[in-house]
């Protein structure tokens, strides 16, 4: 099948009628069965990359856990495009890592994401052909990491959770003042750091005041200017900043709830200044938020609350050290009926690939709602 064929498949699609149920538990089975199947065109048994982007609008009405997990028994990466009132633990639930989560209010913006999902599609492609992770990058011997905490009164009950991430990070690292430096700042309305990257070179001070760090209390949630605060104060020469030395500058944002002010132009600055951002939510934080301030958007990390935080622990950790000395091109970020708006999301994302019978890529598509329905396969 040419991309042309493809274009006119997605635009004859049709809505698969509705219904009151929808068991999106069958229809992950379906796709796992019917459709990553050497019979309908799957190429997986060759090493090529098996992806599904599912886009849902609402709670599942069946079992969707055992279809999840066989998904990633099979090595299938899955990637979760939800919309209003969708159940976030659903998404959560199916796809292969907790990055691989997009959320927009309206059906109207899902064209609005599609250049970070390409771009997630790319990174999971490289990284299943060059076997390392989703940076392929020379890694660095030395970088400046930020903590940016969110000490709002929405964190109080995961703020141990928070502190025990933090020393869990910093323990895997090369901290001295010829390696790894840290600094640990604390926001609610106002920002406030506890350390700079020069206020200590020895691993176990650094985790001594990590443990004994209060929690700040607090609102409105000032995200916005926290940023400016860390972007401005920590990443400076003034701090131990060695930025101009080509040493990686990173930060980490733990967050507990949305913003209260701005935060686009922000976080388009940060990335101007080679920042590379990693986000980690709770479900009451802004994904998409989130999503803008990362690097790139699967360095946003989203969890129900933060004493799951463990779980991320080693994918962020194996992020984190593979920064090179040397950021690329500064990536896009994220700005915002299903059936009229998905065609032309599809027809873009398409167009951004190789389509062809013996080409690196195949598409398949399926509508679902009571039951599922494939509208092509593989071909």
């Amino acid at each position: 099948m040419s991309e042309s064929d493809v274009m006119k498949a997605i635009e004859n699609l049709r809505h698969g009628g509705g219904g009151r149920r929808l068991n999106v538990g069958a229809a992950l089975q379906f796709v796992r069965q019917s459709v990553f199947a050497s019979s309908s065109g799957s190429r997986g048994l060759e090493g090529v990359p098996q992806i599904l982007i599912l886009l849902t609008t609402k709670p599942s009405t069946d079992d969707m856990r055992s279809p999840a997990l066989a998904l990633k028994d099979h090595k299938i990466v899955s990637v979760g495009v939800g919309v209003g009132s969708v159940n976030f633990s659903d998404l959560e639930m199916v796809v292969f890592e907790p990055g691989f989560i997009y959320k927009v209010v309206r059906f109207s913006e899902l064209p609005s994401i599609r250049s970070n999902l390409v771009a997630a599609l790319n990174l999971i492609k490289d990284a299943t052909e060059s076997t390392s992770d989703l940076t392929v990058q020379q890694d660095s011997p030395q970088r400046d990491i930020v903590f940016l905490v969110d000490g709002s009164d929405e964190t109080l009950s995961g703020f141990p959770y928070i502190k025990s991430f933090i020393k869990q990070v910093v323990e895997t690292l090369n901290v001295g003042e010829n390696g790894d430096q840290i600094s640990v700042v604390q926001y609610s309305s106002d920002p406030q750091m506890h350390f700079s990257f020069n206020t200590y070179s020895d691993l176990q001070d650094i985790l001594t005041t990590v443990e004994q760090l209060k929690h700040k209390g607090g609102g409105p949630l000032n995200t916005g200017a926290a940023l400016e605060y860390v972007r401005t104060n920590t990443f400076a020469e003034s701090s131990g900043s060695r930025h101009k030395e080509g040493v990686p500058q990173i930060l980490i944002l733990l967050s507990g709830g949305a913003s209260q002010d701005e935060v686009k132009s922000i976080a388009a600055a940060l990335k101007q200044d080679q920042v590379v951002a990693f986000c980690v939510g709770t479900k009451n934080s802004d994904l998409l938020e989130l999503q803008t301030i990362a690097h790139v958007p699967s360095y946003a990390f989203a969890l129900r609350q933060f004493e799951d935080i463990g779980r991320i622990y080693k994918q962020l950790v194996s992020f984190v050290k593979r920064v090179p000395r040397q950021t690329g091109s500064k990536p896009r970020t994220v700005f915002g009926k299903l059936i009229t708006y998905l065609p032309t999301l599809l027809r873009q994302s398409v167009s951004l690939f190789s389509v062809a019978s013996h080409a690196s890529t195949q598409l398949a598509s399926w509508l679902l709602s009571y039951l599922p329905a494939c509208s092509f396969f593989f071909c």
